[in-house]
């Protein structure tokens, strides 16, 4: 290990310390990566039993010849990515899917009970339920464990939750949460991100219940150690049991998990403070997001969230030009993927996630196929726009009217699946006036007792049976995801074949469930839309 002492001497006497550190990482990692490659050890998941779909019929993808599986050059189709943010290379084999609500909750319990250093879980909200308590209890003996532990008394549990969300009535997420902060203060943080456009008069009128609507802490990452889950799941009883999302778990991936850490950090830094009083207050020197200038918060909370993505970017390129460099004339088999992160906060002034995605879909070839899902069927102008004049071939699943989480609500809420439905129904009509029900096809997602809020994309390239990029995390690609909340998702390039046939596994599960939708499914009786949600659709389109 003299080799990396020998960076570090060097870099301090020339470079700043902030450089330095960069650098130092720099060699600890190629020099773990080096050790890896000796004959470490290989990290095994224990298994995860999917549950058994019946499977009414398969949705068809396109057909490979007898080369279809080569993907060279793969990640260079998509090594654009790297250019806007910070490119993460990983062992495909770390990274698993999860199919199930009960397999991300058992996840998530039992990585929060050995988890040694940190726990950090960024969500909507938690809910109060029995299920919501067990994952506190975890969170509980977890910290307990750590003080009776002299070798690791240092377990640190940050939670970051929406502030309007996350206080509604007098049992909420905060009231769940603040036996952990009063018992264990020092080892316990909960932040509630407050959108600077929830502010003045509007705070003061608007209800409750919709406050929520004017935008939120809309990221869901749930981080153990060195591993995490991203999903588009909250952490809710209904999400650990029949409302069907999806989740990715990365094993042991300790830069894109150090990534979210402080992601989630940065975004803590301009949040309220929950304190064991119930009360909340800013760090010193921070902006407050309703009563400050609102000018002067989003810009302060821009430059503290930009640093931690500019620094991983920087730090990743001299990263991976050290690492092309120290492999050069040797077979990197471990490191097959490519993970990038991708925030959207506009209100913020942040867009990354918005451009890269307008670029993924601008840059979809004829010969391609894209599966993309999203709960809530609300793409905004500028996607649809892309899907109705791109060349690839299209299957889109949305949540049919009875498995819409909103199915069934009071008031103005319960009008919110027929908007969907009349949103749907107007794409399918540019569809059709278009010509294109060739390469768009419309799915619905229909299972009884469950609700849909699976959201991302597959991506197959040309001549592919697998896909090779999937987009995974909290954004809906609608308008809300794009203009109001805060959303984070990742994209995964993988020349993995294992992991390559776990998305498409996943893909599959997903639609088999589905039913293609044609002209006369917005015929039937049941999808007459009533003449005043077609008038409030507009709002709904903005605001839900």
């Amino acid at each position: 290990m003299a080799a990396p002492m020998s960076w570090r001497r060097l870099v301090y006497s020339v470079y700043s310390p902030a450089i330095a550190g960069v650098f130092t990482r720099i060699s600890d990692r190629v020099f773990r990566a080096r050790d890896r490659r000796g004959g470490s050890s290989v990290l095994l998941l224990a298994p995860l039993l999917a549950e058994t779909d019946p499977a009414p019929h398969r949705v068809s993808r396109p057909t490979s010849s007898a080369g279809a599986q080569q993907t060279e050059g793969l990640c260079s189709h998509f090594r654009w990515m790297a250019e806007h943010v910070p490119a993460f290379r990983v062992p495909g084999s770390h990274i698993h899917i999860l199919t199930s609500p009960d397999q991300f909750y058992q996840a998530m319990k039992a990585r929060i009970k050995t988890a040694q250093r940190r726990v950090v879980m960024a969500s909507l909200y938690l809910g109060t339920g029995q299920l919501e308590q067990e994952l506190v209890d975890c969170m509980e003996e977890a910290l307990q464990c750590s003080q009776d532990n002299s070798q690791s008394p240092d377990l640190k549990v940050s939670v970051l939750l929406d502030y309007t969300r996350g206080s509604r009535g007098k049992i909420n997420s905060r009231t769940m949460l603040l036996p952990l902060l009063q018992r264990f203060t020092s080892q316990m943080r909960v932040s509630l991100y407050h959108t600077p456009d929830l502010r003045g008069l509007l705070r003061l009128l608007v209800p409750q219940r919709f406050n929520e609507t004017i935008g939120v802490q809309h990221i869901k990452v749930y981080l153990f150690d060195d591993s995490i889950i991203i999903s588009g799941a909250n952490l809710s009883d209904s999400y650990f049991t029949n409302r069907q999302d999806r989740y990715v778990l990365l094993e042991n991936c300790r830069e894109v998990a150090d990534f979210f850490s402080d992601l989630v950090e940065a975004v803590g830094d301009v949040s309220l403070q929950l304190q064991p009083d119930d009360s909340v207050t800013m760090l010193e020197d921070m902006v407050h997001p309703y009563k400050g200038n609102r000018q002067d918060f989003s810009a302060v909370a821009r430059k503290r969230i930009m640093e931690v993505v500019n620094s991983a970017h920087i730090r990743q390129r001299l990263l991976n030009q050290s690492e092309d460099s120290e492999d050069e004339g040797m077979s990197e088999v471990e490191e097959d993927t490519w993970v990038f992160p991708l925030v959207q906060m506009k209100p913020l002034g942040i867009r990354v996630d918005e451009q890269v995605t307008q670029r993924l879909l601008t840059d979809a070839g004829p010969e391609s196929t894209v599966f993309l899902t999203s709960g809530y069927f609300n793409l905004t102008r500028a996607y649809m726009r892309l899907v109705l004049k791109a060349g690839a071939s299209y299957r889109i699943l949305t949540a049919s009217p009875e498995v819409n989480g909103f199915f069934g609500a009071k008031g103005i809420a319960g009008a919110i699946p027929a908007a969907y439905t009349h949103i749907a129904r107007q794409f399918y009509k540019q569809v059709c006036q278009g010509g294109q029900q060739e390469r768009v096809h419309l799915h619905e997602y229909h299972r009884p007792e469950w609700t849909f809020h699976a959201k991302g994309l597959w991506y197959y390239l040309q001549g592919q049976d697998r896909p090779c990029l999937t987009l995974i995390g909290s954004p809906n690609f609608g308008y809300r995801s794009v203009h109001r909340d805060l959303e984070a998702q990742i994209a995964i390039v993988t020349e993995n074949e294992e992991l390559q046939s776990q998305l498409q596994e996943e893909q599959e599960m997903l639609y088999r469930r589905s039913a293609e939708v044609s002209t006369s499914t917005f015929e039937r009786p049941d999808r007459h839309v009533k003449l005043w949600v077609k008038l409030v659709t507009p709002l709904i389109k903005n605001f839900f």
